[in-house]
């Protein structure tokens, strides 16, 4: 009889072989983790001893998963959202617990949200580490696959396994240089001046969020850039413009002027969005209420 053991696999385990299959690298799973090079060595080395494959080959400068690697993504995540559920019904004392969270959000909500979040929590004694990556358009896959825990956006992804809550409205306004021009005031001087807008990596802009408004005669951007901290240097001292959410003014655009848009146009939502998995983990219950509470203080 083989002397393999399937109990030689726990948590940890499972969650580096998924870290290095979402990274396709020793080391990048291993930053992620926060652990060195050689233990993540020493773990897919335990791997492949107990599931009896290679798991990953040397292809370039990264891994290539096998066909086994791949057929046990989905198996191997179930396994770890089962073993998470076994602590939601334990008693939470944010004071006893480090908290930590990766997040997808762009820059307004990074901004507004979470510095303010950290300094109370901090204050409070409470123990919480904060990451985060660009959201852009999200996908879900980054919640399903626990790439991150939470996403604050005001374009959800959809499905029957992702939640969400609305916890910020804005209107949509026109921001500028006064010292420069004044803002359009018509539909047609809006279409007809040139902007800077936000594109996000899969080439998708940010001003999806414009709904109601026939956007095609809307004139091509003079400047796509990556995030909306880099908006600021190209419209001051210009007669270019952006159109963002008022709250830009409480953050990311706060040197710039800002006036009403001249036409019609939906407010944006910003929703903050989790996976089934963490829906009644009791940290992840007491993180959200927090940063809805924090965010009803931007409403005011």
């Amino acid at each position: 009889m083989s002397k393999t053991d399937f109990t030689d696999l726990d948590g940890k385990i499972l969650r580096t072989f998924l870290t290095i299959l979402e990274e396709s690298s020793v080391s990048k799973a291993a930053d992620r983790l926060g652990v060195t090079q050689s233990a993540i060595s020493h773990t897919l080395a335990k791997l492949r001893q107990v599931l009896g494959d290679p798991l990953f080959v040397r292809s370039g400068q990264g891994l290539t998963p096998t066909e086994r690697a791949l057929s046990l993504k989905e198996p191997v995540q179930r396994v770890l959202d089962g073993m998470r559920a076994l602590t939601d019904d334990r008693p939470f004392d944010p004071q006893a617990e480090e908290i930590s969270i990766q997040i997808a959000t762009n820059d307004m909500p990074r901004e507004l949200i979470f510095p303010p979040l950290l300094r109370a929590l901090r204050s409070e004694g409470v123990r919480l580490r904060l990451g985060f990556i660009p959201s852009g358009v999200p996908d879900p896959d980054l919640l399903r696959s626990d790439r991150c825990q939470l996403m604050l956006t005001p374009l959800p992804p959809d499905g029957p396994d992702i939640f969400q809550k609305r916890v910020l409205t804005s209107p949509l306004m026109i921001f500028y240089d006064s010292d420069h021009r004044d803002p359009p005031d018509s539909w047609q001087s809006y279409c007809q001046t040139e902007h800077v807008e936000v594109r996000f990596a899969d080439g998708r802009s940010s001003r999806m969020v414009m709904r109601g408004v026939d956007q095609s005669q809307i004139r091509p951007p003079i400047v796509a850039l990556p995030n909306f901290n880099a908006i600021s240097s190209f419209v001051k001292r210009s007669d270019l413009i952006s159109t963002d959410t008022a709250l830009m003014k409480k953050g990311p655009l706060a040197a710039l002027d800002c006036a009403p848009l001249p036409f019609e146009c939906e407010p944006v939502s910003i929703y903050m969005v989790w996976h089934q998995r963490l829906a009644n983990d009791p940290a992840h219950r007491w993180l959200r209420a927090r940063i809805e509470a924090v965010a009803a203080t931007l409403q005011d």
